[in-house]
């Protein structure tokens, strides 16, 4: 079971060169935000100031600053570039994930568009104060995993365990006939969670060619390069093979710029991402986590009561 109480590394900063740390990261999310303007994809402001604030008992404003303002402009920098004068310059970063992520010579657009929508769907759904969990999500965590504390550990133990950078995700996933189910997933790096990205087509591998004749190995080619991107017959798959449709309702940022700087390496048992990951469970929006789930005011199990 792992602890509800995170070590957090105490920083010897005088109250004087704080404010400096603070005034520079406000001005900077300033500059950011006039300068990309001019762009379709530019920095959107968090709530509740957080870009100065920073998020009491979770990060400061200098971290928010690094793992936010600087990152995420950086990422929506690179995309504009390699955006612009294409189909894809007026398209939110959503759209531009699915629509992208079954050619492999857009793999550059889909990891600069899906980072930046993970990113800040991760700060989109944080709060500056606890939020009390409504009693539609409470039921169905609890239906799902049979306590609110399992979800948590289950977050945070994969958060912990994923050996490389990427997001931790509460989805609302249901099948057809099926009650809304929950789920935890991870994708690794800049991974989508839809599953009209989970189509990442590789190269044709040489053992799956069908014969060595010119004619065979563009039949296997073609067949190949439809099955990837989705293709079934004339009609293009909205889900990879065995995959469902699922809506991602909470993200768990596990990349070193997310919480390095505040947290530290974890070196000792102090601090780390393991702490991080604990304070950030204390800071989630579930409010605003329960609405995208848009979750039946039903019991699953069935009858008219409301839950």
């Amino acid at each position: 079971m792992i602890g509800s109480m995170g070590l957090r590394i105490p920083r010897a900063t005088s109250s004087l060169l704080g404010r400096a740390v603070n005034a520079v990261a406000t001005n900077k999310s300033a500059v950011a935000v006039a300068a990309q303007r001019r762009w379709q994809h530019y920095l959107m402001p968090l709530r509740d100031n957080f870009e100065e604030k920073g998020i009491p008992n979770f990060l400061s404003p200098g971290s928010v600053n690094m793992a936010y303002t600087e990152y995420q402009t950086y990422i929506l920098e690179k995309l504009n570039a390699l955006v612009v004068g294409t189909d894809f310059e007026q398209k939110d970063a959503k759209s531009i994930v699915l629509a992208t992520a079954r050619d492999p010579e857009l793999a550059h657009v889909f990891n600069h568009a899906s980072m930046a929508h993970n990113n800040h769907f991760f700060f989109d759904h944080l709060s500056p104060a606890p939020v009390k969990m409504g009693d539609k999500l409470f039921y169905h965590i609890n239906e799902n995993f049979g306590s609110v504390d399992t979800l948590r550990d289950e977050m945070i133990g994969t958060a912990v365990s994923m050996f490389g950078p990427g997001f931790v995700w509460l989805v609302r996933t249901q099948l057809p006939g099926q009650p809304v189910a929950l789920r935890v997933m991870a994708t690794y790096l800049a991974g989508s969670p839809y599953p009209g990205a989970h189509w990442r087509r590789q190269e044709v591998d040489a053992q799956t060619a069908i014969g060595s004749s010119p004619q065979g190995l563009d039949n296997g080619r073609r067949f190949l390069e439809r099955s990837a991107a989705g293709f079934k017959g004339n009609r293009l798959e909205p889900t990879a093979p065995g995959g469902t449709d699922l809506i991602p309702i909470l993200c768990l940022n596990t990349w070193e710029y997310a919480w390095l700087r505040e947290y530290g390496t974890g070196v000792g048992g102090m601090g780390g991402k393991l702490a991080y990951a604990q304070s950030w469970w204390n800071m989630i929006d579930w409010a605003k986590v329960e609405e995208e789930a848009r979750l039946e005011a039903r019991i699953l199990t069935g009858g008219d009561s409301s839950v």
